[in-house]
C-alpha cells in the first residue's frame, strides 16, 4: 500500500534521491512523534527493491504483521507510526526480499542499539543535551587550524584503559575523566577515537560497523558520549573520530543486501567487495547512498559536535583496481583506473560539510600520491584539508629499523619529505597500524640493544616534532611500550615502574609541551618561508640540520645525528651572528641521556653551508637538540666592545701601578733609619822612609 507524501516531506525526500540532503537523519529512522493523540514512533526506512517491510521489536513480540510499514512513494521509503513505545525499546525492520526471503534490519538510521553481540535498534531522542562547550565552539569559528599546533593522541576507547576483569568496560565518563587529565598533562591538542559508530565484532576495532548513526552502547547512551564530548571541549582537547565510508561488513543485520538485492553496495561483481578485507563496497554513484553518508558525517559534527572526521581508506575509494588482483576490475569511461563515483562523492561531501561547519578537520587517510587531495574542489581538489603522510611514515619506519651502518646508504629515506612537505597539509601519523600484526612496538622498530633504543626513540620523536605537518601518534608510545598493541588486553602501563620507560614518557611530555609553546614549529606547517635546510646531505655522518621559523622571524634550529657516534666539534653555518641556547636535548639525563639541560654556543665570522656564519658544537651520540638563537647582533658590535673593553683594562691598569709602586717605597722608607753626610776625606801626605 502507498500512501501520499506529506508536504513537509517532499523537499527532504526530493533532496535526498537527488543525494543532496545533508540531513537525511531527520527524515529516517526513528523519531517520538504523536499522531491523533496518541503518543508513539513514527519509523522511515529506504528499501527499494521490497516487497514488503515491517517494525518489529519487543512491543509486537517481533511480529511482522502486526506492524507494516507504507510505501510513502515509488523511490522505495517505506512509513509507519506505532503508538505507545518509549525510550529503550528494540526494534529491527523485518523486509520481504524480491525473492520471498524474510531478512531483519538494523535501522541504518537508528541513533543507539543493543550492546553485542545483539544488534537491536534501539528509540533514542537523542536531543534534549545541554552543551557546555559554547566558548570552545566559538573559538572553533574563528580558529585558523593550518597556523595552529595539532598534536593528536589515537586511541582504541576499549583497551586504553582496562579494568582488572578485563571483560568489563569502562563508561564514556569514566573513561573521560582518566583521559582528559592524563592527555591534557601531556601535552596533546587533539584526541582521535577509532571507530565508535556500532559494530559488533570486537577484533573489528570498530572498522565494521551496523551502526554508523549510533555511538556504540559499549560505553553508554548517545547522550553520555555527548557528555564525554563536551568534557573533552571544556578541557580544551579537539575530539576527531574515524569514519568509515570506504566499505561495511557482510553481517546479516547489517546494510549488506539490505532489501535483499545490492542496495548500499554496488551491483557491479568487479566494484562490489573488498575480497581481502571480507567487505561490501558503498555504491558511491547512487545518489540516496550518497545522502547516507554526507548526512552521517554531518550527523556526528552537528549532533556530537565533533571536531573533525580522519576518513578511513580513501585510496581504496579512488581506485577501481584497489587490492583487485588477476585484472578482475572495470576502467573507468577513460580508460583508466580511477573511480570517478568515488572522487564526486568526497569532493560532494567535503563541499556539503564546509559549507556548514567552519574550523573543520577533514583528515584523508590517502596512501598514494592522488594529486590535490588537500585542495579546494573548485580547482578539482578533494576538498580535505589534511593528509596522513604515509610516505613519510614508511620512509622513517625503515630508517629507523635498518642498522646504522646502513644509514649513510639510506639518506634519502630521511631526507626526501621534506622536499614534497607541502604539496598536501600534511599530517604525520605514527597510527595504530603500525604497531600490529607482527609490526611490532614502536620501541623494538629502533635498531640496536635494547637499552639504546631509547635514545632511538627520543631522536626519532624530536625529528618527528620539528619536522613541518601536524603529529599523530597512538596510545602507548608515549611511554615507549614494548609489545604491540592487542585490543583483547589494554596498553602496559606498568610498564611505567621501570626507570627507562618513565623517562621516555616525562620527555614526551616535555617535548609535547614545548611543541605547543613554540610557534616556529607548528605556524607555518604548509609553506617553505617556514622551513629552511642548513645541512642535507651529511649522509657520512648521518646528520641533518634545519630551521623552523614563524610569521615573525623567530626561529629554532633542530640538530639531528642518527648513528650511535658523538660528533665532538660538529660545524654548521647559522643565520646569525648570535649566542645560539640549547633549548630541548634528547640526550638530557633527565630522560636516561648523558648531557646537562641548556648550554650556549656563540657564532663565529666563518661563512658555512650558504650562511655568513657557522658554529661548532658538541652533537651527542643518537640525539636531536633544538637551539634558538639569542641576543643577535653585528660581529662589529663585539669587536667595539672588546676594543672597548681592552682600552678600559689598560687605562685602569697604569695609574693604580704608580699608586701601588708609590705605597710601597713610603713603606721601605719608614722601615729603614736616614743615613748621615759624611764629611769628603782629606789625604794626608805619605810618610817619607825612614
Amino acid at each position: 500500500m502507498s500512501i501520499t507524501v506529506p508536504n513537509e516531506l517532499e523537499v527532504p525526500l526530493y533532496l535526498f534521491h537527488q543525494g543532496n540532503n545533508a540531513e537525511a537523519y531527520r527524515v529516517f529512522g526513528s523519531h517520538f512523534t504523536v499522531q491523533d493523540g496518541k503518543a508513539g514512533a513514527t519509523f522511515r526506512v529506504w528499501a527499494p527493491k521490497a516487497k514488503s517491510v515491517s517494525v518489529v521489536g519487543d512491543f509486537n513480540n517481533w511480529d511482522r504483521y502486526a506492524n507494516r510499514m507504507n510505501k510513502v512513494s515509488d523511490g522505495g521509503i517505506w512509513e509507519t507510526f506505532v503508538p505507545g513505545l518509549q525510550t529503550y525499546d528494540n526494534y529491527k525492520y523485518s523486509i520481504e526480499t524480491p525473492y520471498g526471503q524474510i531478512k531483519l534490519k538494523a535501522d541504518p538510521y537508528g541513533t543507539h542499539m543493543e550492546t553485542r553481540p545483539n544488534t537491536a535498534s534501539k528509540l533514542y531522542d537523542i536531543s534534549g543535551y545541554k552543551w557546555k562547550d559554547k566558548d570552545w565552539m566559538a573559538k572553533k569559528e574563528t580558529a585558523d587550524v593550518y597556523r595552529s599546533p595539532m598534536n593528536v593522541y589515537e586511541l582504541h576507547l576499549n583497551s586504553w584503559f582496562k579494568k582488572a576483569d578485563e571483560d568489563e568496560l569502562f563508561s564514556y565518563m569514566q573513561l573521560a575523566e582518566k583521559l582528559v587529565p592524563y592527555v591534557k598533562k601531556m601535552g596533546y591538542t587533539h584526541i582521535e577515537m577509532m571507530p565508535v559508530a556500532e559494530y559488533p565484532y570486537d577484533g573489528s576495532w570498530g572498522y565494521q560497523q551496523i551502526g554508523y548513526y549510533a555511538p556504540t552502547s559499549r560505553f553508554g547512551t548517545p547522550h553520555d558520549f555527548m557528555e564525554f564530548v563536551d568534557y573533552c571541549h571544556t578541557h580544551g582537547i579537539g575530539v576527531i573520530l574515524d569514519w568509515v565510508p570506504a566499505h561495511f561488513p557482510k553481517d546479516a543485520a547489517g546494510l549488506y543486501e539490505f532489501d535483499g538485492d545490492y542496495c548500499y553496495e554496488y551491483s557491479d561483481p568487479n566494484k562490489r567487495e573488498h575480497y581481502n578485507w571480507g567487505t561490501r563496497v558503498f555504491d558511491w554513484g547512487k545518489p540516496e547512498v550518497q545522502s547516507f553518508l554526507i548526512s552521517n558525517a554531518n550527523y556526528w559534527i552537528t549532533e556530537y559536535h565533533i571536531d573533525g572526521l580522519r576518513v578511513d581508506a580513501v585510496a581504496s575509494m579512488l581506485y577501481l583496481d584497489y587490492d583487485r588482483q588477476g585484472g578482475a576490475w572495470t576502467p573507468n569511461v577513460h580508460g583508466g583506473n580511477e573511480n570517478l563515483e568515488a572522487v564526486a562523492f568526497l569532493q560532494k561531501l567535503n563541499a556539503a560539510l564546509f559549507s556548514r561547519h567552519k574550523g573543520l578537520l577533514m583528515i584523508a587517510e590517502e596512501s598514494t600520491a592522488w594529486p590535490m587531495v588537500t585542495k579546494p574542489t573548485d580547482i578539482g581538489g578533494l576538498g580535505f584539508n589534511f593528509k596522513w603522510n604515509m610516505g613519510w611514515m614508511n620512509d622513517m619506519l625503515s630508517y629507523m629499523s635498518m642498522s646504522p651502518e646502513y644509514r649513510q646508504y639510506n639518506h634519502d629515506k630521511l631526507t626526501f619529505s621534506f622536499y614534497y612537505a607541502f604539496s598536501e597539509n600534511f599530517i604525520l601519523p605514527i597510527s595504530h597500524d603500525e604497531v600490529v600484526y607482527g609490526k611490532c612496538s614502536m620501541l623494538d622498530k629502533m635498531s640496536g640493544p635494547r637499552e639504546k633504543r631509547f635514545a632511538s626513540l627520543r631522536t626519532f620523536l624530536a625529528y618527528m616534532t620539528a619536522h613541518p605537518g601536524k603529529k599523530l601518534t597512538f596510545m602507548g608510545q608515549e611511554f615507549a611500550q614494548f609489545r604491540e598493541w592487542n585490543y583483547k588486553t589494554g596498553l602496559d602501563w606498568d610498564v611505567l615502574e621501570f626507570p627507562e620507560h618513565k623517562q621516555y614518557q616525562d620527555f614526551v611530555k616535555d617535548i609535547n609541551n614545548f611543541y605547543v609553546e613554540n610557534k616556529p614549529l607548528w605556524e607555518i606547517d604548509y609553506d617553505w618561508s617556514g622551513f629552511s635546510w642548513i645541512s642535507n646531505d651529511d649522509y657520512k655522518n648521518s646528520i641533518i640540520v634545519f630551521r623552523r621559523i614563524d610569521s615573525k622571524g623567530d626561529e629554532i634550529i633542530a640538530v639531528c645525528n642518527f648513528l650511535p657516534q658523538e660528533q665532538e666539534l660538529y660545524s654548521f653555518g647559522v643565520p646569525y651572528y648570535a649566542d645560539y641556547q640549547v633549548v630541548f636535548t634528547t640526550d638530557n639525563q633527565k630522560y636516561g641521556g648523558d648531557s646537562k639541560a641548556g648550554g650556549k654556543i656563540t657564532a663565529k665570522c666563518e661563512p658555512m653551508h650558504g650562511l655568513e656564519y657557522s658554529i661548532t658544537m658538541k652533537i651527542p651520540a643518537m640525539s636531536a637538540i633544538y637551539l634558538k638563537p639569542v641576543n643577535k647582533r653585528s660581529p662589529e658590535d663585539d669587536k667595539v666592545k672588546k676594543a672597548a673593553k681592552a682600552e678600559t683594562k689598560a687605562s685602569a691598569k697604569t695609574p693604580a701601578k704608580a699608586k701601588s709602586t708609590a705605597k710601597a717605597a713610603a713603606k721601605t722608607a719608614k722601615k729603614e733609619p736616614a743615613k748621615k753626610t759624611e764629611k769628603p776625606k782629606t789625604e794626608k801626605p805619605a810618610k817619607a822612609d825612614k
